[in-house]
């Protein structure tokens, strides 16, 4: 099984890419994903959340507002070191528990993690390689502002609280740069899953390797 890891920066791409290498035959963990599923209301996560930063970051039904709870975070590295002191160890667990099935299912499986924190919280060093998406600065504002609803002002705020995007390509084994169009990005996609194939049957490694190093 080969376990390669999937980041960038905010709005750069990473869930288009991703979706390329599904649709090419990986298996995909998607640690946003996992993240919303660990905070169901009344979850013990949730309620942790709840603890640290109050009933303010709810909505009326109870589930968690993820643009309050940015706005928290993205204000103070102390409430972000926080938020990941609640959430990594969760996530990190269930990313374990989901290699582990996958494995069981298919050895020869490439899995690919998609995770935002990949870098910063030092996982890449688990991974047998890495991809990192970058993107225009430009072209990330305007991601944002259609995807999120969230003005130039807040997307230079967020920018400025995150890991400059070429400390993290400076660990990559693969960049996509995804500066172009739709189709371009996905043959750039395509042609890494073809190298992650080579290295796949290059590199064959057993189970209590993968385990050890996902730990």
């Amino acid at each position: 099984m080969l376990i390669v890891g999937l980041t960038g920066g905010v709005a750069s791409g990473k869930t288009t890419v991703s979706r390329v290498l599904k649709e090419e035959g990986a298996y995909l963990i998607d640690a946003d994903q996992i993240a919303r599923e660990l905070v169901r209301p009344y979850t013990p996560a949730w309620k942790a959340l709840i603890r640290a930063f109050s009933t303010a970051i709810l909505r009326e039904d109870g589930f968690i507002d993820r643009k309050k709870l940015a706005d928290k975070v993205f204000a103070s590295l102390r409430q972000r070191k926080l938020l990941n002191q609640i959430l990594h160890p969760r996530i990190r667990k269930e990313m374990e528990r989901r290699a582990e099935a996958i494995w069981q299912k298919d050895p020869d499986a490439i899995v690919v993690i998609d995770a935002p924190l990949l870098v910063e919280l030092g996982e890449h060093r688990q991974m047998d390689k890495v991809i990192v998406v970058t993107s225009t600065q430009t072209q990330q504002i305007e991601r944002l502002k259609k995807r999120d609803g969230i003005s130039p002002e807040e997307a230079l705020r967020i920018f400025s609280s995150q890991m400059p995007i070429k400390d993290k390509v400076r660990w990559a084994d693969f960049v996509i740069r995804n500066d172009g169009s739709f189709q371009e990005t996905k043959k750039k996609a395509r042609d890494v899953f073809k190298e992650l194939k080579k290295v796949r049957i290059q590199t064959k490694k057993g189970r209590e390797g993968h385990r050890a190093r996902l730990r």
